[in-house]
């Protein structure tokens, strides 16, 4: 797809700790960025209305569908998918699936976007469930973290399918030819950890991957990029990006309150506040806004619920460049040419090999 080829992007634009208004500003930032793309927006068309009437630049890039619902945070997401089927995230989803977008980009509710995507989507051949997945600053660059926070209760199996997909992602976004994997644990000793995790590791210690396992990984080694890949749980996954958002605003605050501390300070920060400019950047979690769920078969990117504006631009900017990249249809290609049959047919293995071990040990 080349760069000023029309992108038309599907937005659920009640969905997130500050909707709509955070979304349409997110939107209005994402035009200027992008003036070839077009959103479809969904939500309170009286509301929607009345703010892109505030950004005249938005009225011609945006098409304003009604939907009469929303889908609050504290909804499950079983009780979402049977309820929500008029709600701006569901007519969201919708719109991917029947061609009238390219991707989705929400705010809203984890669990019932998941739910949603999953059940109008569709999955991947081989893939039980889609997994969040973003990008991390490192030490290093960038690495891959998944899941973040779309599946809180995994199994063995489905981190192992997280591997794969983290692998993928990393080879075909980041440009990888090996990507290095690690999972997640509470110590790098192979003895250490729950039945999962020390179930999952011997899975993928066994088994061809589009890619190099190294083990078990601990939470410091997310930050100094000692593996491209980090595979974990979403409740765990979720856990560690919102201590690093929080640890990069509390050491932004005190940054700035050490150079309010008396005229000298001041002084030094004007005659270095170009570079703590882009200390400031690097540390923005804003900057790094926006996962995608891998492993469905159309392309859904999450945006934190509690963004601003900006925020939710940069996930816009994550859709664009998988839409551009033709993510989805590299990843199926790389899942067709894993292994010998395809990555079904080992994850199938894979599978059957802990029913055998666990009919042996009965």
């Amino acid at each position: 797809m080349s760069v000023d080829q029309k992108i038309t992007i599907a937005v659920d634009a009640m969905g997130g700790d500050n909707a709509p208004q955070a979304v349409i500003d997110g939107i209005s930032i994402a035009l200027a960025r992008h003036p070839e793309v077009r959103f479809l927006l969904f939500g309170d068309e009286t509301r929607l209305t009345g703010l892109v009437a505030e950004k005249p630049q938005l009225a011609q890039a945006t098409v304003i569908r009604h939907a009469p619902d929303i889908v609050s945070n504290e909804e499950r997401a079983s009780i979402a998918l049977r309820s929500g089927r008029q709600s701006s995230m569901r007519f969201a989803v919708n719109a991917v699936a029947e061609g009238e977008a390219d991707c989705i980009v929400s705010a809203g509710n984890t669990g019932a976007l998941m739910a949603m995507a999953r059940f109008v989507l569709k999955m991947v051949p081989g893939i039980d469930r889609p997994a969040i997945a973003s990008f991390f600053p490192t030490m290093r660059g960038r690495s891959v973290l998944l899941d973040l926070g779309a599946n809180t209760d995994c199994q063995p199996e489905n981190l192992v399918q997280f591997a794969v997909m983290g692998a993928l992602y990393a080879k075909a976004v980041l440009g990888l030819g090996e990507p290095t994997i690690g999972l997640l644990n509470v110590g790098a000793e192979a003895l250490k950890g729950n039945d999962v995790v020390k179930e999952a590791a011997s899975r993928l210690r066994e088994s061809p991957l589009p890619g190099q396992f190294r083990g078990f990984v601990e939470g410091d080694d997310i930050p100094a990029g000692s593996v491209d890949v980090v595979v974990t749980d979403g409740f765990t996954g979720n856990v560690a990006l919102k201590t690093a958002e929080g640890t990069a605003r509390l050491y932004t605050g005190w940054l700035k309150d050490t150079f309010r501390r008396g005229p000298l300070a001041r002084l030094g920060y004007l005659m270095a506040r170009g570079a703590f400019r882009q200390f400031r950047k690097r540390m923005d979690p804003r900057s790094y806004n926006g996962g995608m769920f891998v492993g469905l078969r159309g392309i859904c990117v999450k945006s934190h619920g509690g963004m601003d504006g900006l925020g939710f631009a940069n996930a816009i900017d994550v859709s664009i460049d998988l839409v551009r990249n033709r993510f989805n249809d590299q990843l199926v290609a790389e899942l067709q040419a894993f292994g010998d049959d395809g990555v079904e047919a080992a994850l199938v293995d894979i599978k059957q090999g802990s029913r055998s071990a666990q009919t042996g040990a009965t």
